[in-house]
């Protein structure tokens, strides 16, 4: 099972929105704010890479908020 942790950008007035809105996305694992460079980090686990693509790329990135993104694919 691919898992993807998401660094994610956005502005600070819409942290709490972002988190909420990443949460209610099924393969979301875990989510948190952070400190540091990057505001919010995700934990993303799917079936196979093309279904880790899709949630970051459809469903991360097009939140209205989240202003950039850097995903990191775990080594199995």
């Amino acid at each position: 099972m691919p898992i993807g942790y998401v660094l994610i950008n956005t502005e600070t007035a819409h942290m709490e929105s972002v988190l909420e809105a990443l949460k209610k996305i099924d393969a979301v694992k875990e989510a948190h704010m952070v400190y540091g460079v990057y505001d919010i980090i995700v934990e993303v686990e799917t079936d196979n890479m093309d279904r880790l693509k899709e949630i970051v790329t459809y469903h991360i990135r097009r939140l209205d908020e989240v202003q950039s993104t850097i995903t990191l694919i775990a080594m199995e």
